[in-house]
């Protein structure tokens, strides 16, 4: 079996995961979530898997999708609940957060944080340099009252993040099954459980714009405000709310 790529951080990023996460699920007043999204959905006459039940329309074309709906999940580990979101937009910083934001009420209502910690990807719409992405953190953290600790998995480990099980788990459940509207792709994925707890699923119909970024000066005052982890930099993150 090849081994996993690996960079010279890695253990030390692993190793700081794995105490941040169990701090975080010792420590009263801290939430632990985890945040991805997941390969894209067609709609039509496809398959799980994206195969097309009716080929091709002619030799050299391709069947087309009727549409393509993006998932994105948060869950929390330490109640086995997951919350998945769906857009036929883009999957930004600023729809993540907007999740975020939809979940932040039953959050605060039945937890009452004074932390999130969150695990992540460090992918290109949700990594600690994407400046859209801090930008609206930091913002999260001030209106909320509530401090973030982002907890990032090394590259090449993306399977390590929880909400990666609550994919697998999904993906069994509509295997094989004809996903040819998005009323059925939403069916489905309220369907499936995870140790016994369906989902909380939600289509956004927001538009989604790429391609958001601060100016090089905006996000300097972005790092004043931040508190990353000596060494591992990009994959450790505390945003505190005063």
């Amino acid at each position: 079996m090849q081994a996993q790529k690996k960079i010279a951080e890695t253990d030390a990023i692993f190793s700081y995961v794995h105490t941040a996460n169990r701090l975080a699920d010792e420590t009263e007043g801290v939430l632990r979530i985890s945040i991805d999204t997941k390969a894209n959905v067609k709609v039509g006459s496809f398959s799980r898997g994206g195969y097309s039940r009716q080929g091709v329309q002619a030799d050299d074309h391709d069947y087309l999708p009727d549409a393509i709906l993006k998932p994105f999940g948060i869950f929390l580990p330490a109640h086995d609940e997951s919350y998945l979101y769906f857009t036929e937009s883009n999957v930004t910083a600023d729809f993540m957060v907007d999740c975020l934001e939809d979940l932040w009420p039953m959050i605060k209502a039945r937890f009452k944080p004074h932390t999130i910690a969150m695990n992540a990807d460090n992918g290109p719409e949700n990594n600690s340099r994407r400046s859209q992405f801090m930008k609206r953190l930091v913002e999260f953290a001030i209106q909320h009252e509530v401090c973030l600790s982002l907890i990032y998995y090394p590259p090449y480990h993306s399977k390590y993040n929880p909400v990666e099980r609550v994919w697998g788990v999904l993906e069994n459940h509509w295997n094989g099954q004809l996903l040819e509207s998005v009323d059925k792709v939403i069916g489905l994925a309220k369907t499936m459980s995870y140790n016994g707890i369906h989902p909380v699923v939600k289509l956004i119909k927001q538009t989604y714009k790429k391609g958001v970024k601060l100016t090089k000066a905006a996000m300097r005052k972005i790092e004043e405000v931040i508190e990353r982890v000596q060494g591992i930099e990009k994959w450790a993150v505390d945003i505190p709310y005063y």
